[in-house]
Parts: C-alpha cells; sequence; structure tokens
C-alpha cells in the first residue's frame, strides 16, 4: 500500500466484530444469565510490539448512570492511548470509566470503547471483568491466530511482522468504489424538471449542526444514511462522504454561514459534536464501509487571509485566531475521527481564488501543519485535502495557462489574475499537495475537487482563447469562469454543473466529487430569521458592490436565495442548464 500511516497506530480505533481476532472464554461455572453484565473484549489489530482493541461491555442489571470497567493483565500489556472511555492503568490492572456522553447504560444496553497497549512475548486475554464492582461473563466467539496476525474487518490485513497498514486502508478509497447517493438530496433533484438526468449522482451529507447527527425536522440523521449506505453498497465497496462543520465561532469572514456554537464553545464541540459521530462511525456495524470526511471548511484558511495585518480582516477571524479553538477544533476532529480505521480524513484547503499567492499558499500550508499536530491529532490522521468545498472555481481553464503573455505582459497582470500563481483548482491542488508533503504530510495524501458547480457551460461558455489586444482581453475573452470576480461565492448567476464525479482523474487526485449538494443555497439574498445561527451576508445579495475580498465588485449572486443550505430551485435549474460537460 503506497500510503503510510505509521503515525496512525498511535490513534487507531478499534470496531468490535467482523472477523478479527476475538479472546473470549466463560470462566467454568459461570451463567451468563446470572450474570449482572457481559463483556467482548476483542484485539482487533496485532503487530509485535503492540495492539489495539474494542470492549464491549453490556449492562443485564438496573439502569446506570455512570459505569467503570476494571481488569488485570497476567503479561506486561501497557495501554497507551484510548477513545469512548477514561482508561487509566497502575500495574497490570485497567480501569475504563464512561466519558461524559456515554455514561448512561439502560438495561440491555451496552458501550463500547477502544485503546492500544504495547506487549512483549504473549497477549493473553484478561480472565476476568467486574462493572461496578460486579463480576461479568465474557462473551464473544472469535479465535486467536496463532501466528500471531488478525484480520481486519475493513478487508486488510496485518502482518505482525509490521508489513501492512494495520489500519486496513487504501491508497484511494475512491478506487473501485460507489459512492453514496443521499436519497433526501437526490429525492429533491428528481423533483425539478429534467433532474432524474442527475438525481442518481453521489453528493455529500453535511453534518452543520449538533443535531443534524440525530435528523433535523423528522429528516435522516447519521445513523440512517450509515444503514442506507449499507443498502446501497450491496458485496463492493462503497464511499460515504460526511462533511464536518460546526466549529466554534465557525466561518468567521462569512455571515452566511455562520453556526450555532460560539467562539469559546470548544468544549461543547468536541463532547457535543464530534464525540458522538466518532461513536456512530466506530460502530462495528460500519466497519466495511469507506468514510471519506471534509474537515470544516473554509476555517483554517481564514486564519491565514482574515485574521490581521490585511484589509479582509474580521474582528471574528482575529479572535479565532487569538483563542486558537480552530486550530484546537479542527485537531481534534483529525485525532477522533482518524482513530477509526475505515474513516479518511480530508483537510478543506480553501481555492486556487482565495489561496493561490505565495505570500497566502506557504502560511496555509504551515496553518494545516499546526492544526494538524494538535489537540491529540498527528499527520497520519490526515488522508489528503479537499479544493473548491462549495466553491465555482474551473477544475481547468481549457483556453489560458498560468504561463501564457501577451504582448510581453504574462497573463499574471492581468486584472483577473491579479497575480495569482494558479488559474483553475487542478493546478492549485497539485502544487499545493507537493508543498504538503515537503511540509511533512504523508508522500501518498490524495487531493479532492469539489466539481459539484464549476462548470461554467451554457451559451457564455468561450470556444476558444481570447483576442490578443491586450493581456486582460486575452484573459476575459478566454476564461470559462464567467464570475465578476473570483472571490464571489455565493449562489453565482451562470454557473453550472462540472465534471460528474470520478475516481482518480489526474496525478495526486483521489477524486472529483459533489461535496456542496447542487441546489443547495450559498445564504439568502436578504436578511431571513433561522434557528440555525446562520446570518445575512452582504455577498449573497445580489444589489451589493462589494469589499476588500472581491475588489469591490458586484457579487454576482442570484436572487431571492433562502437561508444556506436549503433548496434553491431557480440555483438548481441554472445549474442543470449551464452544465458542462452538459447533460443528456
Amino acid at each position: 500500500m503506497s500510503r503510510s500511516r505509521t503515525a496512525m497506530l498511535a490513534a487507531l480505533t478499534l470496531v468490535a466484530g467482523g472477523t478479527g481476532l476475538a479472546l473470549t472464554a466463560v470462566p467454568a461455572g459461570a451463567s451468563a444469565a446470572a450474570a449482572p453484565c457481559t463483556v467482548d473484549y476483542q484485539v482487533q489489530n496485532q503487530w509485535n510490539t503492540g495492539f489495539t482493541a474494542a470492549v464491549t461491555v453490556t449492562n443485564h442489571g438496573a439502569a446506570k448512570s455512570a459505569w467503570t470497567l476494571k481488569w488485570s493483565y497476567a503479561g506486561d500489556q501497557k495501554v497507551t492511548s484510548g477513545w469512548n472511555a477514561r482508561i487509566t492503568q497502575s500495574g497490570t490492572a485497567v480501569t475504563a470509566a464512561n466519558e461524559s456522553y456515554n455514561g448512561t447504560l439502560a438495561t440491555g444496553a451496552g458501550a463500547t470503547f477502544g485503546f492500544q497497549s504495547t506487549y512483549s512475548g504473549t497477549n493473553a486475554v484478561p480472565a476476568a471483568f467486574t462493572l461496578d464492582g460486579a463480576a461479568c461473563d465474557i462473551a464473544g466467539g472469535g479465535t486467536t491466530d496463532p501466528g500471531g496476525g488478525t484480520t481486519d474487518p475493513g478487508g486488510g490485513t496485518t502482518d505482525p511482522g509490521g508489513g501492512t497498514d494495520p489500519s486496513g486502508r487504501v491508497a484511494n478509497p475512491y478506487e473501485g468504489a460507489k459512492v453514496y447517493v443521499n436519497p433526501e438530496w437526490s429525492a429533491k433533484a428528481a423533483a425539478e424538471p429534467g433532474g432524474s438526468r442527475v438525481a442518481g449522482q453521489p453528493t455529500a451529507v453535511w453534518l452543520d449542526r449538533i443535531a443534524a447527527i440525530g435528523g433535523v425536522d423528522g429528516g435522516m440523521g447519521l445513523r440512517d444514511h450509515l444503514d442506507e449506505a449499507l443498502k446501497q453498497k450491496g458485496s463492493g465497496e462503497l464511499v460515504v462522504q460526511l462533511v464536518v462543520y460546526d466549529l466554534p465561532g465557525r466561518d468567521c469572514a462569512a455571515l452566511a454561514s455562520n453556526g450555532e456554537l460560539g467562539p469559546a464553545d470548544l468544549g461543547r464541540y468536541e463532547t457535543e459534536y464530534i464525540d458522538p459521530i466518532a461513536a456512530i462511525l466506530a460502530d462495528p456495524e460500519y466497519a466495511g464501509l469507506r468514510i471519506a470526511t471534509v474537515i470544516e471548511p473554509d476555517s483554517l484558511p481564514n486564519l491565514v487571509t482574515n485574521a490581521g495585518g490585511t484589509d479582509t480582516t474580521t474582528d471574528a477571524c482575529v479572535t479565532m485566531k487569538a483563542n486558537g479553538n480552530y486550530e484546537k477544533g479542527v485537531g481534534y476532529a483529525l485525532s477522533r475521527l482518524g482513530a477509526v480505521p475505515n474513516v479518511y480524513n480530508y483537510i478543506d484547503a480553501a481555492h486556487h481564488g482565495w489561496l493561490g499567492w505565495d505570500s497566502n499558499l506557504g502560511p496555509s500550508v504551515q496553518e494545516f501543519r499546526a492544526a494538524a499536530t494538535s489537540n491529540g491529532a498527528s499527520v497520519g490522521d490526515v488522508a489528503g485535502f479537499i479544493v473548491n468545498t462549495a466553491n465555482y472555481s474551473p477544475t481547468t481553464e481549457p483556453y489560458l495557462k498560468i504561463t501564457d503573455s501577451v504582448n510581453g505582459q504574462t497573463v499574471r497582470q492581468s486584472k483577473w489574475v491579479d497575480w495569482n500563481q494558479y488559474v483553475d483548482e487542478q493546478s492549485y491542488a497539485q502544487a499545493l499537495r507537493s508543498q504538503l508533503v515537503a511540509a511533512g504530510f504523508d508522500s501518498g495524501i490524495g487531493m479532492l475537487i469539489d466539481t459539484s458547480r464549476n462548470g461554467w457551460g451554457g451559451s457564455a461558455r468561450p470556444a476558444g482563447a481570447g483576442p490578443l489586444t491586450s493581456v486582460d482581453a486575452y484573459v476575459d475573452g478566454g476564461r470559462v469562469d464567467r464570475r465578476v470576480h473570483a472571490g464571489n461565492w455565493c449562489n453565482q448567476s451562470g454557473a453550472g454543473l462540472g465534471e460528474r464525479p470520478v475516481a482518480a482523474p489526474a496525478a495526486g487526485i483521489d477524486a472529483y466529487v459533489w461535496v456542496k449538494p447542487p441546489g443547495e443555497s450559498d445564504g439568502s439574498s436578504s436578511a431571513v430569521s433561522n434557528d440555525e445561527g446562520k446570518g445575512f451576508d452582504r455577498m449573497c445579495d445580489p444589489t451589493y458592490g462589494g469589499n476588500a475580498r472581491n475588489g469591490n465588485n458586484p457579487s454576482g449572486a442570484l436572487a431571492d436565495a433562502p437561508v444556506a443550505g436549503h433548496w434553491f430551485s431557480a440555483q438548481f435549474r441554472q445549474l442543470m442548464q449551464n452544465a458542462y460537460p452538459p447533460l443528456p
């Protein structure tokens, strides 16, 4: 496997079940019916110096509001990290206590947690467990591999000598896999005239508030989507795309996508948002899915460009840079979600029209690394990066290259390019990837490009290069991006559906994806009262004359748009009309 995951070992989570190494036994004379609890202790991955394990404790007695599970090792096992429980060890004795979010254990209910441990010699199953002082039965049914290796429930194998990645991850999760079609988005698309042509395309599920985890207004929650994904999976592989998007003080430079959590609400973000998501993703039932997470769009780029020293600075971004909660939140998300073996984390890296200048790109790479090594995370928790999330920048500019010049002037001198180093997303993504690897990220990281709304087809699409009368005429006449300014981001007039989702379309690119579901608004055209924490941003107002971030140009936004994330029929119909490649 080309993508090294050595750093992942320190954070690897466990999923119980599957065909993992299960060390189980029922003590002589014990009765499952009589015991107040049952413990299923499974070693999922084992190598010559360590292992990871999942433990599920089931309560058969009275309901509990808190619990503590204890056991002792016969050997020299030492727990080094854990998740979904607070684990301590004294000598050979281990204690696992509930976290704040999983303390309730109803009669018949269970809780699952995991840990990583070192060992030498043999790795025997603990002989006894107690739940709050009461002896438990040990249940399961797996077998020990006498060779010391295990079978990974994700489909890979672990060589105890270290020859294969214990996580079972593949180099590119999209290769050889279908991608989940969100039935809620699909139904809305199919209800539009001509929408059946794209209703079968895969789009991401946005978890943009705590309530979205369980489902909002009778809609599907995270478990509902994962259950549906299992049905769509069949006997092959399937990728589920989730957008993790609820940081404290979210999107400090765009009011339309502000969130529910205040700037100081890091604790709530961790315990009420990330921890429940991680617990669901770690459910053994979903171990066969490949889960691609898009981590917090726009957050880290805002710290680079809008948090001080420029005319685009906002007070909100200054606050988030000062308190560190963007970095800490992203680090926590990477660590907790990256600990689930079938999760692939992709950090949002904005787009070329935001970070494409050297003065922005270098600091951004350093910012990404700082976040990826904070709050328990490591670069091994990062599968890759995504560009153009919910944006409109073209994947490629077919009639325009950054190396072109007209009458002795480089296209970088044009008003449109404005000294940027890139003119499209693919060249930006590939160059960014090289810089990320040079900065210490894994050499196997892959890039995603959101192509959901960057097609720019229709009658306004150029058929060839622009005239050579001036550098501006050349650029403006040949660019397929028809926006007024590359900084315009809200419900853009003239946009179209882009390349359909596909795996491995170019070197270093894991996939073209539709992360922003076409037809979902970027923000309301005027102030709309809502309970989602989303404000009104003038960049979504078609009458707005602009600000420093878009060169004081008109917003280019469509009229009559609803609140961000809500269905915008007129936009969806425009996207189909201007799709490129065109729809059949």
